[in-house]
């Protein structure tokens, strides 16, 4: 079968479509899908660099987030059948990810264990939902599941154009918040407006946090009078200061990343001065990929996608992801 393939960890030059990659077949427990769709994330990037006390084992097929048909049921599985249109969270329970740990979506077939799989609803195409695991599933695990956005709030995003990102301006929206979001170009900017976002903001040339303070008020510790409610950051890094210091009292920092820097500047004088709630969020679970399914079904929301491309392009596909031209989501139908 097609596949894409890391031999060798390296630059994304070490990623090649093969068209001889084996098979697979139903074992016990698990499904053979046809993967109709699959849609890259920054991890796969990682995953191509290889990271540090993580081995992958070699060769192995990238891709996180997949979704399509059974092609193949395994003994012992329930409730399943050929033909069935699935989403697949790529958490497997005992291996790890897809993609990583095992052979991933960017093929087209995969081996998926059957506890893996969410129904798709019918009038969701494959493409929507491919794009939704990793990405839209932290995203609404951080602000649906975890109930931090309510409305009326102002939330300010940052990295507001990626797929973590534009999840968040579509549910944040959804949840009847003021929304801010920051992203690093005017046509980034602009497709931003067109999701929703109240404001945007081009980091690279204006200073968001002293733009929040500035817009609406200087947080004020004795009232809960200025600055944002909630600020979404899951870059670390420089951002983490700037992120306390547009809180207002009793605001929240969300966190599901540090694609900047794990290790920020801290001041915990803003922590206890204004009362300020530093929440984590970690990963996405079945209940919110068939939430979000829902919602596409019911035509409240659609996944934002960059690119759909065949397989034999994925691997510049995942260099707009490299390189962050991308808005939204790249999918690929192998």
């Amino acid at each position: 079968m097609k596949a894409l393939v890391l031999r060798r960890h390296g630059s994304l030059d070490d990623l090649a479509v093969v068209d001889d990659y084996p098979t697979p077949q139903a074992t016990e427990g698990h499904v053979v899908i046809r993967v109709r769709a699959a849609s890259f994330n920054y991890h796969d990037v990682f995953t191509v660099r290889g990271m540090p006390g993580i081995k992958v084992p070699l060769p192995v097929v990238i891709g996180l987030d997949m979704a399509g048909e059974i092609a193949e049921v395994g003994a012992g599985v329930a409730g399943r059948k050929a033909g069935d249109r699935v989403l697949v969270n790529p958490v497997n329970k005992t291996k790890g990810l897809m993609g990583e740990m095992l052979d991933g979506g960017m093929a087209e077939y995969c081996l998926v264990a059957a506890d893996q799989l969410v129904a798709m609803p019918d009038g969701v195409d494959f493409a929507d939902a491919a794009a939704l695991p990793v990405a839209y599933g932290t995203a609404h695990r951080m602000l649906v599941t975890h109930k931090t956005v309510e409305a009326g709030e102002r939330v300010l995003v940052l990295g507001a154009a990626g797929g973590v990102g534009t999840g968040c301006v579509i549910l944040a929206k959804l949840l009847g918040a003021e929304v801010v979001a920051c992203a690093s170009s005017a046509e980034k900017l602009q497709r931003l407006k067109t999701l929703g976002a109240d404001h945007v903001i081009n980091y690279r040339d204006t200073d968001w946090s002293k733009w929040a303070v500035e817009t609406y008020g200087k947080p004020q510790r004795r009232s809960f009078d200025g600055g944002v409610d909630v600020v979404i950051n899951f870059t670390g890094g420089d951002t983490w200061l700037p992120s306390l210091r547009c809180l207002k009292r009793g605001g929240k920092l969300l966190v599901c990343g540090a694609t900047a820097g794990y290790d920020p500047k801290e001041d915990l004088r803003y922590v206890w001065s204004f009362e300020l709630k530093i929440i984590g969020s970690n990963s996405f679970y079945d209940d919110d990929l068939s939430a979000l399914l829902r919602l596409i079904s019911a035509g409240r929301m659609k996944p934002v996608i960059d690119k759909v491309l065949p397989l034999e392009a994925a691997r510049e596909g995942l260099r707009l992801i490299e390189s962050r031209a991308a808005v939204g989501k790249v999918v690929v139908t192998p």
